[in-house]
Formats: C-alpha cells, sequence, structure tokens
C-alpha cells in the first residue's frame, strides 16, 4: 500500500498548516496512481487559498473538515495505472494537490492526455481537469520545465483578461490600471494589454517593488499605492485588482468614481486586507473568472483555434519572461513550509520562481 503526504491548510487561518501522511486504497478499475515530481508555488496559490471557498477551489483536493490541499501546477509520473490506455511512466503537466501521490480516473484519454473523470471533479471547471501528456504537448521543452510550471497557468489567465477586456471594447476605458503589478499575472495581462492600440497600461505596486515593475516595460507608468490620486480621474478607466487590498481598492474607486467602468478582482496577493465592497463610486467590483471566458473562446474558436491563439501568445510572452525571473528550487517539508509561509506573508521576491518537491 502507498503512502502519500499531504501538506494542508486550515481553510480559516491560511498560517496554520500541518503534513499528514496516510495509505491510499487499492486503485480501482480505470484509476491511475500519479506520484507528483515538482511543482510551481507563487502568489497565484495563495489566492486558490483566498477564495478557496468562493471559487470552489478546495472541491478539487478535498481534504478532512476544515483543512484544504491547496491546488498547484506542476508536472507529475504515473506510478501504477489500472487503465489500459495510461502507460506506468508516462509524465503529465496539471492541476494537483500539494500532495505526493494524487489518484484519478482518466476520461477522454487521447495521445494529447485525458480529462480526471473523478465524480466529485464532474461539476468543477473543466480547464482545471485536464493533464497533458509531456511527450505529445507541441509547447513542451524539458528544458523549460521550471518556466512552464511558473508561468502557463499564470499566462493563460492573463491572456484571458486581456481577451475579455477586448471582447468587450474595453468598456470603453482609454487606461486600464493593474494592482499587485510585480505579479507574474499581472506582466503577463500587461505584456497582452501593451499590444492594444489606444490603451494606457499603468501598474500599481509598493514603493520597493517599482523598480523591478519598471524594467519589465509591459507597463506605460507604474505608480506607488500610496499615490493613485496622481492618476487622470478624467478618463474613462478599467481596475484589474490583482492584489485584494480593500484600501486601495476604495482609493481607486474614489478617486475614479463613475469613470471607472469596470473592476474586476483576479487575485487576492494581499488576501488579509480584502476590505469591504459595499457603497463604492464606480463600476461594481466582480470577481473575474477565466475559465469562463476560456470556454467562451472554445466555442467561438473551436479546440483548435483556442489551442492556436494562445500557443502564439505564449511563446511571444516567455522569451522575454524567461529572463525576468530567477528561479529558485527547494525540497522537502521544512523548506516547502517556509516558501509557503514566506508567500503567504508577502516575503517573496517578485524576481523569484520558486519551484518545490517534495
Amino acid at each position: 500500500m502507498t503512502q502519500c503526504t499531504d501538506f494542508l491548510v486550515a481553510k480559516a487561518d491560511l498560517h496554520k498548516t500541518e503534513f499528514r501522511s496516510h495509505d491510499l486504497p487499492d486503485l480501482k478499475d480505470g484509476d491511475v496512481l500519479l506520484k507528483l515530481d515538482r511543482f510551481a508555488f507563487t502568489a497565484n496559490n495563495v489566492t486558490y487559498a483566498a477564495f478557496g471557498d468562493v471559487m470552489k477551489y478546495w472541491q478539487f483536493f478535498p481534504a478532512s473538515d476544515g483543512w484544504g490541499r491547496i491546488p498547484v501546477w506542476g508536472f507529475a509520473d504515473v506510478e501504477a495505472s489500472n487503465h489500459p490506455e495510461v502507460k506506468v511512466g508516462e509524465r503529465f503537466y496539471g492541476y494537483y494537490p500539494m500532495s505526493t501521490h494524487l489518484v484519478v480516473k482518466p476520461a477522454k484519454v487521447s495521445p494529447g492526455g485525458f480529462l480526471d473523470g473523478s465524480a466529485h471533479r464532474s461539476e468543477l471547471a473543466i480547464v482545471y481537469n485536464q493533464y497533458v501528456n509531456a511527450a505529445t504537448d507541441p509547447g513542451y521543452v524539458e528544458s523549460m520545465e521550471d518556466l512552464q510550471m511558473i508561468f502557463r497557468p499564470l499566462f493563460m489567465t492573463s491572456f484571458l483578461i486581456d481577451d475579455f477586456m477586448a471582447d468587450n471594447d474595453f468598456f470603453g476605458a482609454t487606461q486600464v490600471v493593474l494592482s499587485s503589478a510585480s505579479s507574474k499575472t499581472a506582466f503577463g495581462a500587461a505584456f497582452q494589454l501593451a499590444k492594444r492600440d489606444g490603451i494606457e497600461v499603468i501598474g500599481l505596486t509598493s514603493p520597493g517593488n517599482i523598480a523591478f515593475v519598471e524594467s519589465l516595460g509591459c507597463y506605460d507608468r507604474t505608480v506607488a499605492y500610496d499615490d493613485v490620486a496622481s492618476l487622470d480621474a478624467s478618463k474613462k478607466t478599467i481596475y484589474i485588482d490583482m492584489a485584494g487590498s480593500g484600501q486601495v481598492r476604495t482609493d481607486m474607486h474614489t478617486h475614479f468614481a463613475d469613470n471607472l467602468v469596470y473592476s474586476c478582482a483576479v487575485g487576492a496577493s494581499h488576501w488579509d486586507e480584502m476590505g469591504d465592497n459595499s457603497n463604492l463610486p464606480g463600476a461594481k467590483p466582480t470577481m473575474f473568472f477565466a475559465p469562463s471566458q476560456g470556454q467562451k473562446r472554445l466555442a467561438d474558436w473551436g479546440p483548435e483555434g483556442f489551442q492556436k491563439n494562445t500557443a502564439e501568445a505564449w511563446l511571444s510572452f516567455i522569451k522575454p519572461a524567461a529572463s525576468w525571473i530567477d528561479i529558485e528550487r527547494d525540497e522537502g517539508p521544512s523548506m516547502m513550509l517556509a516558501t509557503y509561509t514566506d508567500m503567504v506573508d508577502g516575503r517573496v521576491s517578485p524576481k523569484t520562481g520558486k519551484i518545490l518537491s517534495f
């Protein structure tokens, strides 16, 4: 019987964690046991935890009452298989828990990969249920696995943010302001938005990150959080909230008032400062759920068109982005806990890309 170790987080207190080991049940017909090799851990994973109940992130990999397993993006190898089309030793990129192992029930198996057909995932966003076979993935480069784990899921969100705004004619806005501008999802979106004619892209960040954000070359202007009042409030503006700070959101809505034509929450790097959305002037803050725009574009473009458009954007982005971060690999529970705690408390440099393994 295989032993599995889980990294668990208390849903009610993200600072409360523990490692817990247990026996995995014997595989049933059609089951596959995946052993997680390594995964990326970014501020986006903290967002998964902060919005775990609201956005159903906790439901992908259930844990005991009150505890959750944070989803991460990584690579795993097939350790055992009771499915005739999935072979031991095959390597898959996808959405995993912070655990040594995951049992999946492959469905719609093709040379490119499979969907996890486990019953509890059937009503969850399909984009998170796909596992891509590294051997046949046209975008896979072995030497770029770390970059893929760090950037690819974030850039897909970035791509869809930009696409959603363009799909809605930017709600009549001429400038877009992104908070937590140093975050990877934010500068991926800024990279895409910068290609749009007639749209000024502005990054909000902490004073200590201004030099880094400016060095990226994605933003037309970079502004510190306490300098929102310097922005031109006469322009119709979109606010893309990556930080989740209630104070910054209030400052933005108060400053732009009715000229804030769209306000969406994407992340929560400032997860402990989310505040209250009620009675704010301007557009009502809404959650941006990337899979919804992804599903729309799958219908609009078809699977091949969707893959083509996203792959072209990804390859355009990753070439410069590879030089924007320094990758750090850490192994073992103590380093995993240290990285997690630093990320939750906002102590990880935006220039650092963290890769973890058990």
